[in-house]
C-alpha cells in the first residue's frame, strides 16, 4: 500500500486551496458584519462635513461649544430631497441609499449637460439633491447647506457649502474628498483659506451667481470685494474648479431655483 506524502504535488494544491477557502468564508463573514457599522460610520462622517461647512463644530473637534455630539448638533437639521429644476421641495422621495453621482448615471434619473452649461466637468446632472436646512425655535431659516462637486486638477471634489439665513452670505465652504496635490491644490483644506469664505456674497445685484478666486483681491471699498476669495497659490485649475463648482450648485442648474424660492416669502 503507498503511503501518503504530505509533501506532493497534489497535496500543496489542496492545502492551498484549502487555506484560501477558508479565508473567503472569513472576509466574506467580515464584511457581512461589518456593512452595517461601515454604513453608521459614513452616515456619521457625513453629518460631521455638513456641520463643520455649517461652523458647527471647532475646527479638530468632534463635539460643539456646548458639549453636544455630532448626533445631537445634527438633530437640529432637516433634510429635504428637491426637484433640482423647480425648487420644489419632494416630501414623498425615499432618501435611502441615496447617491446623487449614481443618479447622474442614470439617464432616467439625470440630465445631459451641454459644453457650455458643464463648467463642472460632470457631463450629466442628477434631477433630484438633498439639502439640509437648520431652523430656529420659531421655524425661520438659519443656514441652508447643498452639496458641491466639481473638477479640480486630478478628480472631483466633493464638499458641501453652507449659506447663512439671508440665502446669500457663505456661512462656510469644506471638502470632504478630493485628489488634488498636497500643499497647492490640497489646500482647499487649510483652516486659514476656509475661514475666507465666511461672509463672501454669492450673488450679484441682478442674481445671478458671482464668487470669484482672484490672485489679487479688489480694495476693501470696492463693489466687487463682497464676491472675493483668495486663488489657492501654484494651483490654477483647482482654484478655477472651485470657483465653477460653488458657482454652477447655487445657480439654475444646481440649487438656483431652490434658494429663489426660499427667498420669496410664500
Amino acid at each position: 500500500m503507498a503511503s501518503f506524502n504530505k509533501d506532493s504535488l497534489g497535496n500543496t494544491i489542496f492545502v492551498a486551496v484549502a487555506v484560501c477557502l477558508v479565508c473567503s468564508v472569513f472576509v466574506a463573514m467580515a464584511n457581512v458584519t461589518l456593512k452595517p457599522t461601515h454604513a453608521l460610520n459614513k452616515e456619521l462622517d457625513q453629518k460631521e462635513n455638513i456641520l463643520r461647512a455649517a461652523g458647527l463644530l471647532p475646527p479638530g473637534s468632534d463635539v460643539a461649544a456646548d458639549g453636544r455630539g455630532i448626533q445631537e448638533i445634527f438633530q437640529d437639521f432637516t433634510v429635504k430631497a428637491v426637484n433640482l429644476d423647480t425648487g420644489e421641495y419632494l416630501d414623498d422621495f425615499d432618501m435611502r441609499g441615496y447617491d446623487a453621482v449614481r443618479m447622474s448615471k442614470s439617464p432616467d434619473n439625470s440630465r445631459a449637460l451641454s459644453e457650455d452649461e458643464d463648467t463642472v466637468t460632470i457631463r450629466r446632472r442628477e434631477n433630484i439633491g438633498l439639502v439640509y436646512l437648520k431652523e430656529g425655535a420659531d421655524g425661520t431659516l438659519e443656514k441652508l447647506v447643498i452639496p458641491v462637486r466639481g473638477y479640480g486638477l486630478w478628480g472631483t471634489l466633493f464638499g458641501y457649502l453652507a449659506i447663512d439665513s439671508d440665502l446669500t452670505t457663505v456661512s462656510g465652504l469644506g471638502f470632504y474628498e478630493h485628489k488634488e496635490t498636497p500643499g497647492l491644490g490640497g489646500e482647499v483644506d487649510n483652516p486659514i483659506w476656509k475661514d475666507k469664505w465666511h461672509g463672501v456674497q454669492l450673488f450679484n445685484d441682478s442674481g445671478a451667481p458671482a464668487v470669484k478666486l482672484v490672485k489679487t483681491r479688489s480694495p476693501a471699498d470696492s463693489p466687487a470685494a463682497v464676491y472675493e476669495v483668495d486663488a489657492l497659490s501654484g494651483a490654477t485649475f483647482t482654484t478655477r474648479g472651485v470657483q465653477n463648482l460653488v458657482n454652477f450648485w447655487t445657480g439654475e442648474l444646481g440649487y438656483g431655483p431652490l434658494i429663489n424660492r426660499l427667498k420669496t416669502p410664500s
